[in-house]
């Protein structure tokens, strides 16, 4: 099975887990999109959901697929997210914003019952570090910023999108900081969101509940242990 089989096979995994009269959290990125993809069918034949969108472009399939969107001002709670990721180490903490909409996942994720990651099995590592770790800025002063996260031990790069400079769906830029690894990913997460001008970061410690992993022999699940 190629790549986007995997993904598909995880993406659509996790769609059987809605349920009718479910508030659902919609990630994004190229897995979710299969997760998106079967929900739309599931809405034809009669599923009825309401789904929080995490970026632009989530938000723009949904609705071509049918599936009812609201905000997240709307729930007091959302019963189910289902994200993707972009590395999950052995305790389910993971790196998320390779698509660029980290603060809305993570908002999202944090006002969730239950947080579902889908992923294939490339995503997986022992410990985080081998994706580098976006994190969000403002625009003012992001270089001074940039530097500041230099000395935190990682190689701090601003996205750039077409030659551009990126600009998320609020408005900020990217940083993507290459750690060599991430072994205290909870300390990490706090110290670096303590730094003026950082808006959030890509690290989602104790936050998935379940992984999804789609591989070469099938589904697996991975299941916190927390």
């Amino acid at each position: 099975m190629d790549v986007e089989e995997l993904k598909r096979l995880a993406g659509e995994k996790a769609a059987e887990r809605v349920k009718d009269g479910m508030v659902v959290g919609l990630g994004t990125g190229s897995t979710v999109k299969y997760t998106i993809l079967k929900l739309g069918e599931m809405v034809k034949e009669g599923l009825d959901i309401v789904a929080v969108p995490t970026s632009k472009a989530t938000e723009k399939l949904a609705k071509e697929m049918g599936i009812k969107l609201a905000n997240l001002d709307d729930f007091e709670r959302i019963d189910l997210t289902i994200d993707g990721a972009d590395e999950v180490d052995a305790n389910l903490n993971l790196i998320k914003g390779g698509g660029g909409a980290l603060l809305r996942e993570k908002m999202i994720a944090y006002y969730s019952n239950y947080e579902i990651i889908v992923v294939d099995e490339r995503k997986i590592s022992n410990v985080l570090g081998s994706f580098p770790l976006p994190v969000e800025v403002v625009k003012f002063g992001y270089k001074r910023t940039m530097r500041t996260l230099k000395t935190m031990g990682c190689t701090p790069e601003i996205r750039r999108k077409n030659g551009d400079i990126f600009v998320t769906d609020n408005g900020n830029h990217i940083v993507d900081c290459k750690f060599a690894e991430i072994r205290n990913p909870e300390e990490i997460e706090v110290e670096i969101n303590m730094v003026p001008g950082v808006v959030e970061n890509g690290i989602f410690a104790n936050l998935a509940n379940e992984v999804i992993v789609g591989t070469k022999n099938g589904i697996e699940v991975l299941k916190s242990r927390k």
